[in-house]
């Protein structure tokens, strides 16, 4: 639990925690209050979620995570997008890992504007990434400022098409 503890740490100099508050009222009247994570870092249960640590984090922000996970020993695992359709966004999770004696598993989100789907590249810290922005750049049309070559991966190459937007039509 130490080293979830400290990376906890770090991580919330990085992104300080914003919490939203609303009230609810229950079946016997009461008003409850229920907090909502909207920025920073929550310990999550690795049993039920597969990670250790959840930041919800801006787009500005996702360099300066991938270069204090990288410093402390973290790779990347994954990057990958979701389409909120509804909501109007996109958001880019990135998994990142520590398999020594201290193991802990952290999962970054950001949200970016669905119309223009634009946040800054991590493969030069870690190029493992790069693979990874490619294809979330196919499948979901996201573009990962400062990459040097979003060249489709594995769609064909003249496709002009997402096709995991929710309102992609074949």
């Amino acid at each position: 639990m130490a080293r979830i503890e400290s990376t906890e740490k770090l991580l919330e100099k990085i992104v300080p925690r914003q919490v939203s508050v609303t009230e609810t009222t229950d079946k016997e009247g009461e008003v409850q209050k229920v907090e909502t994570l909207t920025q920073g870092v929550a310990v999550v249960d690795h049993g039920r979620s597969g990670v250790d640590l959840e930041v919800l984090a801006s787009a500005e922000q996702v360099v300066d995570i991938a270069v204090a996970m990288a410093e402390h020993g973290f790779f990347l695992e994954s990057v990958t997008g979701v389409d909120w359709i509804k909501e109007d966004q996109m958001e880019v999770i990135y998994d990142y890992n520590r398999m020594d004696k201290d193991q802990c598993r952290v999962m970054v989100r950001a949200r970016i504007p669905r119309d223009t789907p634009k946040i800054p590249t991590i493969c030069e810290i870690h190029p493992g990434g790069n693979w990874h922005e490619r294809e979330t750049h196919d499948f979901f049309g996201i573009k990962f400022q400062g990459h040097p070559d979003l060249s489709p991966l594995l769609l064909p190459e003249d496709a002009d098409f997402h096709p995991l937007l929710k309102d992609f039509k074949p």
